[in-house]
């Protein structure tokens, strides 16, 4: 059975804990007008105290914060963006079955690039330990999944630029 054209849209920008999620996720709802939001703010309290302590979060830990994203985007009243790691095909998966036409946008780039992000940044619970996990259960985007893959080592402006020509997004 196939889903029904959506009268929404929802890009997920997705990769790897400090690929750029959150600085493009920003400006392309900032270009498009479209609503956005943090995936990490939907994690419950137990999955953000293993990520702070270096504990890889398990699928079953997963689960529950992905419904919650996919309930979010369906219930939404426009096109929304929303940053998410998406690491695994079954995830995106699982995203795709919300009530829009859901699409992703992928951050990649070399993995000692995103170790010096993460070692910058502050205040944030994902420690940059925890990338190598997070680089081994990638499943990269694929050519049948509806969606982009960008190399991270441009200006954030330029990613917007290139994801909302070859994702035909518009306001």
């Amino acid at each position: 059975m196939t889903k029904p054209v959506a009268d929404t849209s929802a890009v997920v920008v997705m990769g790897v804990s400090g690929s750029g999620k959150t600085t493009v996720a920003e400006l392309l709802a900032r270009r498009l007008g479209w609503q956005e939001a943090e995936a990490d703010d939907f994690h419950p309290a137990a999955n953000v105290a293993k990520m702070h302590d270096g504990i890889p979060l398990t699928d079953a830990d997963r689960l529950p914060w992905l419904e919650s994203l996919r309930n979010w985007i369906s219930a939404a009243p426009g096109s929304v963006i929303i940053t998410c790691s998406a690491l695994k095909r079954s995830y995106r998966d699982l995203l795709q079955t919300a009530d829009a036409d859901v699409r992703f946008l992928h951050l990649d780039g070399d993995p000692e690039v995103i170790r010096r992000r993460m070692t910058a940044r502050q205040d944030h619970f994902m420690p940059p330990a925890l990338l190598d996990s997070q680089l081994d259960t990638l499943e990269r985007l694929q050519p049948d999944e509806p969606g982009l893959v960008v190399d991270i080592d441009q200006a954030p402006e330029r990613i917007v630029d290139q994801a909302v020509r070859e994702l035909g997004l518009r306001s």
